[in-house]
């Protein structure tokens, strides 16, 4: 199965939808993005890109939220901290300092820009 994601006029993901791979077939059998684009716009209109949940294209697999980014050909998750710094290998937000190694649970506090420990 292929998976097309639709996209508004600033490029976020509305939604992703499961097409089979028949339908991305061309003459050859070959698989085609732009067979399954055309086939997504005829069905329901707008405008489409492939994404792939093993990341294969495109640096991520599309969620709703997401923005397909034209210049780095890559589906962006929500920026989650205005202090987190885009990857630009894996088109993923990180922290600015890495979280602790240590086995224990943190979760990321933006007024200090440090990871606090989670206690059960």
């Amino acid at each position: 199965m292929a998976h097309f994601a639709e996209l508004n006029e600033s490029n976020e993901v509305l939604r992703v939808v499961v097409v089979a791979n028949t339908e991305l077939l061309d003459e050859n059998g070959h698989e085609q993005e732009s067979l399954g684009v055309a086939f997504c716009t005829q069905l329901f209109g707008g405008t489409w890109k492939q994404t792939s949940y093993n990341n294969n294209i495109r640096k991520n697999y599309a969620g709703v939220g997401y923005t397909y980014d034209s210049s780095r050909d890559a589906f962006i998750p929500p920026q989650p901290y205005s202090s987190w710094i885009l990857s630009e290998s894996t088109c993923q937000w990180e922290p600015p300092t890495a979280m602790p190694d240590d086995g224990n649970m943190y979760e990321w506090n933006e007024v200090t820009a440090s990871w606090d420990q989670v206690n059960d």
